[in-house]
């Protein structure tokens, strides 16, 4: 099992790092991406950031999705024997979470190919298959983002009842899965912003105390 934990400290600082490449990039090279333009000037953008886009979208989502899983099953093997029945939901919120992450980015990229190329044949056309490619990635988005909130309230509140792991690293967890939940009200929209930078640390801080090999009790 020691190994396992390790193995999920690794994973959990690896997908931190996805997420902190991922805004980076999104923020700078892919500034554009983010322009609330017609459908065509977006594909025109696609088209001409084809390849860094899908180099953004393999890491942040199918590399993050790998390693989502191996954390999922690491801290379902050191929380079971406490909380049985709440680490076996949240852990298959937590595989579903990977699944649909992983999903996402293979059709964000399969689509961004398909797009690029028959940009080049008919711009009308590509930006109207765009369109539609553009509503299943955003419906696995929505899907990402509960089963996320789900996973991290749920293996946190697991934690804090087993007595493993800070307490502190385990109620910002608890605050994270709260906030990505109620993120996906319109209105509490910008509680995305406490999911997705309160996520960051969360990974990272989790990743730490894994590698340590922390067994903290309550109240450490």
């Amino acid at each position: 099992m020691k190994n396992l934990q390790k193995m999920g400290g690794i994973a959990a600082l690896i997908h931190a790092a996805t997420y902190v490449v991922g805004f980076v990039l999104f923020s700078t090279l892919l500034a554009g991406f983010a322009e609330d333009v017609e459908p065509i000037q977006k594909v025109a953008f696609l088209a001409d950031n084809q390849a860094i886009t899908y180099i953004w979208t393999l890491f942040i989502y199918v590399v993050a999705g790998v390693f989502l899983v191996i954390l999922a099953l690491a801290l379902y093997e050191r929380l079971k024997a406490g909380s049985p029945a709440m680490v076996q939901t949240a852990t298959a919120f937590g595989l579903i979470w990977a699944g649909v992450v992983i999903a996402a980015g293979m059709v964000f990229n399969i689509g961004l190919s398909t797009v690029v190329d028959l940009y080049g044949k008919d711009p009308a056309q590509a930006a109207t298959v765009w369109l539609a490619i553009k509503s299943v990635f955003d419906g696995l988005e929505g899907g990402n983002v509960i089963f996320g909130s789900l996973w991290t309230l749920l293996i946190s509140w697991a934690a804090l009842r087993a007595g493993w792991l800070p307490k502190a690293l385990n109620y910002l967890g608890v605050v994270i899965g709260v906030a990505g939940l109620l993120a996906v009200v319109p209105a509490l929209e910008v509680l995305m912003f406490v999911f997705g930078l309160g996520g960051i640390v969360w990974f990272v801080w989790l990743g730490v105390v894994m590698l340590r090999g922390s067994q903290s009790k309550v109240g450490s």
